[in-house]
């Protein structure tokens, strides 16, 4: 699969959902979600993170970037579906293990998950609230005792990353950062009706939505669209 540098971050131009899962089990890599925010403000320490691994278009702005280097048939791929799409797939044929959210937040999340495939083997799970180092190295060792074929941890930037990438050493698998996709699923989070995601405009509902806490974000990123706009990405 061919990727761009983006202001210095490498992000993986999948033309389906479908390439961009098999690639990653291809590959057994951490899927790491990116958007206009990662692409304006990436750090060296995000930069790294993205570039070791599977960054993908979770967000308009990096489609937009992607279209712009000549990719038309780009696909975005929202991270909050992208992880339901590898579950509905491979549900009956993989093992899965996760982490994150609140302890009612995970425990919910793996009922709803039985409860749609019966089958499913989720051979691992646990909160997102790692207290101290015993309890990480605890975790570590439970992902090398089960070696799950997936792991998926909802934790938030960068600590997600951080966490799996000290996980992939101890063993081999499909790893997926969620962020706040744990709340959605289990409905704590409403995500945007399905016309505004559908027409791309998922940010501008949230924005609207949650004024207070989205306009400052919005304002930072401008300059991501200027550079898009002058071709300087």
């Amino acid at each position: 699969m061919t990727w761009e540098m983006l202001n210095g971050v490498k992000t993986y131009v999948p033309n389906s959902r479908e390439e961009l899962i098999e690639y990653v089990f291809e590959n057994k890599n951490i899927l790491v979600a990116v958007n206009a925010e990662k692409i304006e403000h990436a750090t060296e320490l995000s930069k790294g993170i993205i570039n070791r691994n599977i960054g993908y278009p979770d967000g308009v702005g990096a489609v937009w970037a992607l279209r712009k280097k000549g990719h038309k048939n780009v696909e975005k791929i929202p991270g909050c579906e992208l992880w339901l799409d590898i579950v509905q797939k491979y549900h009956d044929s993989k093992s899965f293990y996760l982490v994150g959210g609140e302890e009612a937040i995970i425990q919910k999340t793996i009922n709803l998950l039985t409860s749609k495939y019966p089958n499913i083997a989720i051979v691992g799970q646990r909160n997102g609230f790692l207290k101290n180092q015993r309890e990480k190295d605890a975790l570590l060792i439970d992902i090398g005792l089960k070696r799950p074929d997936v792991v998926f941890v909802a934790m938030g930037s960068p600590k997600q990353e951080l966490l799996m990438e000290e996980m992939a050493k101890i063993h081999a698998a499909v790893y997926q950062g969620l962020g706040g996709s744990f709340d959605v699923f289990t409905g704590k989070v409403k995500r945007a009706p399905k016309w505004w995601v559908s027409n791309s405009m998922e940010g501008i509902y949230r924005t609207i939505k949650e004024p207070r806490k989205r306009v400052i974000r919005d304002i930072k990123i401008l300059p991501f669209f200027y550079k898009l706009i002058f071709n300087r990405l």
